[in-house]
């Protein structure tokens, strides 16, 4: 690339950030506890530059305001992580991308935004995707326009560079019987993840966009995980995910327990926590709880809606405290950019950031960077913390459950020690 190039795109991305004026450095006041600090030795943005393909795309060094994981020592009580997830994540008219990513900076967080593919390809070119087992053009949200997509690599770019993920919601999100995602085979998902990565590379060419400033990172490098349509089509979709290099899964459902790898991928499924004035539990997702109170009707009895959100709060509060004073097991919460009932889960989600993301030993995080510090733990360490029930601290406290010599971290693991040559 010429020289007058790399200035002109350099001063894009530096364009983009100025605009926002969020996230293009770390900060003069430090991280608080449990903060996603700068990586150590990571470039500071902009300091490198390479376009990839048409440009859609950058690798500008490694991410800003990522944390080094570091192993539990003998003893050490577990931090208590919180991942809140956004599926299908986009900008639109109701600017909620744009308002988490200001949730999250005043509230100590970092999150992982689940793009859709088809959020970056316009309506006129919808017959590049080729969905599996639909006809070309196909998508149950539709494709975007012009303001949409520039809207949405707005927020991409600016989470990404505030230390945000960035995963996969995949494509045309088809559930159910006739050629929905829990019928699609290995290679059927191969396809559907290659092409949400092609979507991702080039928007450029697709949108015509020419002068947008690039998103700041190698997507096929950034992408290490994503939740599934309805959390539909698991099982072939991991073999899928192992094989292209992913790291983790969030299409199930679990309990609030430590987590374990299936199939090669550390399963960060949604959980199920307290649903406050019902005997069984609910799916810590915003659709969830929707369906078990309005059910179909995205809109119902606007006089429920407070009580409705006042309901997801409390249940969501009610997992949060039986884990951080019980197992701390990692807690994972999923939500749409919806105003579903008046927007009273966004409201809800608002709520539980400011009043869980501030806690000491509270580390509101992405999955990437749960993953990472799930890989520098000790193997041996993570197996007594599987033996932890639902809200069960362990009963002669966390020095008896964690006082084995750990043993020596793989070599290339996140958060292991440099080898002495």
């Amino acid at each position: 690339m010429a020289a007058t190039q790399r200035i002109a795109v350099g001063a894009m991305v530096a364009a983009a950030c100025t605009a926002s004026l969020a996230g293009c450095s770390s900060g003069g006041n430090g991280p608080k506890e449990g903060a996603s600090g700068p990586r150590q030795g990571a470039p500071a943005p902009n300091s490198v530059l390479r376009l990839i393909g048409d440009g859609s795309t950058a690798y500008t060094g490694g991410q800003p305001h990522l944390p080094v994981p570091e192993r539990l020592k003998p003893g050490q009580k577990p931090p208590q992580f919180v991942v809140f997830s956004w599926d299908g994540a986009g900008e639109d008219s109701q600017k909620l991308f744009s308002h988490f990513r200001k949730v999250s900076k005043e509230n100590n967080a970092t999150m992982t935004y689940f793009l859709s593919g088809v959020y970056l390809l316009p309506e006129e070119k919808r017959e590049l995707y080729r969905p599996p087992q639909h006809a070309p053009g196909s998508s149950e949200i539709g494709f975007n326009d012009a303001q949409g997509i520039s809207d949405t690599l707005k927020q991409v770019r600016l989470a990404w560079l505030e230390g945000n993920e960035i995963g996969t919601h995949f494509n045309g999100h088809f559930c159910g019987p006739d050629g929905g995602v829990g019928e699609w085979s290995v290679n059927e998902w191969k396809s559907e993840i290659a092409q949400a990565k092609e979507f991702v590379r080039t928007w450029r060419t697709n949108t015509g966009m020419k002068k947008a400033a690039p998103l700041p990172f190698d997507y096929d490098k950034e992408l290490i995980g994503g939740r599934t349509p309805c959390l539909e089509g698991q099982k072939n979709f991991r073999k899928a995910a192992r094989q292209l290099g992913f790291r983790y899964d969030s299409s199930g459902v679990d309990d609030q327990v430590w987590p374990e790898k299936k199939d090669g991928l550390w399963d960060l499924s949604m959980q199920l926590v307290p649903f406050p004035g019902h005997t069984y539990e609910q799916l810590t997702m915003d659709y969830n709880f929707m369906v078990n109170q309005s059910g179909t009707k995205t809109q119902g009895d606007p006089d429920m809606y407070d009580y409705w959100g006042d309901q997801m709060r409390d249940g969501l509060l009610k997992g949060f405290y039986r884990a951080y004073d019980g197992n701390r097991a990692p807690m994972i919460i999923g939500n749409h950019f919806e105003s579903w009932n008046g927007g009273t889960y966004m409201r809800a989600v608002d709520e539980v950031v400011k009043e869980v993301c501030n806690k000491p030993e509270v580390r509101c995080v992405s999955f990437r960077q749960l993953a990472d510090w799930l890989d520098a733990q000790d193997p041996r360490a993570l197996a007594e913390l599987r033996t932890l029930k639902v809200g069960e601290a362990p009963r002669q406290g966390w020095a008896s459950l964690l006082s084995g010599r750990p043993a020596p971290a793989p070599k290339g693991v996140p958060g292991a020690p440099a080898v002495k040559q």
